[in-house]
């Protein structure tokens, strides 16, 4: 007998989902559409040459802040908050006002971006014995020729046009009445509290069921639904207050140099006797315009020179107030 043809079965394809990429891909590449999901098949892929990825540097990234307002041109000042009062304006209307203490602000150091990456100026404030400073930080108000100060602090500014020279004094009178400056501040440290005062929560029920229990916060999250845990940033009770709190362009009422006080409108963040760092606001139009005319001792003409040792009533600018 003559043998049978063979009878050709089709066998079922697997889904496509399971079908390997080869299959599925012709020989000649093709754009592919996803039209659902959220991740893309062709991810863009980083490129270190590129322009955005060649101004990714330190020196770019300077000058991106410079260009964005993103530092104040002046250095600011430390003021210890005494507490709020209340004046009088114009039109006879009561405004709350703060009272912020000048306290022998001084400039001790500057940080330059060739040392340092960065410009500041370290401002110091008070007064500390000389016994109860460390040694090495003792030879370091040494060499600036300065005295020792009680609180110390960083203020960045833009450029080096910023940078007071050392040992110069800061006034009340720095800040100027109708500006508004920037108030850093650490604000009132409350201990350990409940959701109810910490984050607002209302509490749970007073009957139904509650036995004490009525200000506590209850569930701590779901079980299998949500990975039977907690999830991080849940609301619950801790240590509350004492951070640092920045109130943002608070106007400058009054300025008294001789008596050093600062008057600024409203409330700011701190408790009595609180340190607070002032410096001119960001957000909002410099009343003192910096400098622009950058000294060159090559346009100074040696004839108009005067020197000043040979004044008998001559006094040197670099003269330290203590």
């Amino acid at each position: 007998m003559p043998p049978k043809a063979p009878v050709l079965v089709a066998i079922p394809l697997p889904p496509a989902f399971l079908l390997p990429r080869s299959i599925l891909q012709p020989s000649t590449p093709t754009i592919q559409k996803r039209t659902f999901g959220i991740r893309s098949i062709d991810r863009p892929r980083h490129d270190r040459y590129h322009p955005k990825s060649l101004a990714a540097s330190q020196e770019a990234a300077h000058k991106r802040k410079e260009l964005a307002d993103a530092l104040p041109y002046r250095t600011g000042a430390l003021a210890i908050k005494k507490g709020m009062t209340s004046l009088y304006d114009e039109e006879g209307k009561l405004i709350p006002a703060t009272i912020l203490q000048f306290d022998r602000n001084q400039v001790v150091l500057h940080k330059t971006r060739k040392v340092h990456g960065y410009f500041a100026v370290c401002v110091g404030a008070g007064v500390k014995a000389a016994k109860n400073v460390p040694k090495a930080e003792l030879g370091q108000y040494s060499v600036q020729g300065v005295s020792p100060k009680r609180y110390l602090q960083e203020f960045r500014v833009r450029d080096e046009r910023g940078l007071l020279p050392v040992g110069s004094s800061i006034h009340a009178d720095w800040f100027q009445p109708g500006q508004f400056i920037d108030a850093r501040s650490h604000c009132k440290g409350k201990g350990w509290q409940g959701v109810m005062k910490r984050w607002g929560f209302h509490g749970q029920d007073r009957s139904h069921g509650v036995s004490l229990t009525h200000r506590s916060m209850g569930s701590a999250g779901g079980g299998q639904g949500s990975g039977s845990r907690v999830h991080p940033g849940k609301k619950m009770a801790g240590n509350m207050g004492g951070q640092r709190v920045t109130m943002q362009n608070v106007k400058v009422l009054q300025s008294d140099a001789a008596k050093g006080i600062l008057l600024v409108k409203g409330a700011v963040s701190g408790p009595k006797g609180c340190v607070v760092m002032v410096q001119d606001a960001l957000k909002k139009p410099w009343i003192m315009p910096p400098p622009l005319i950058d000294f060159d001792p090559k346009d100074v003409d040696p004839a108009e020179v005067v020197d000043l040792s040979q004044q008998p009533d001559a006094t040197t600018a670099s003269t330290v107030t203590a």
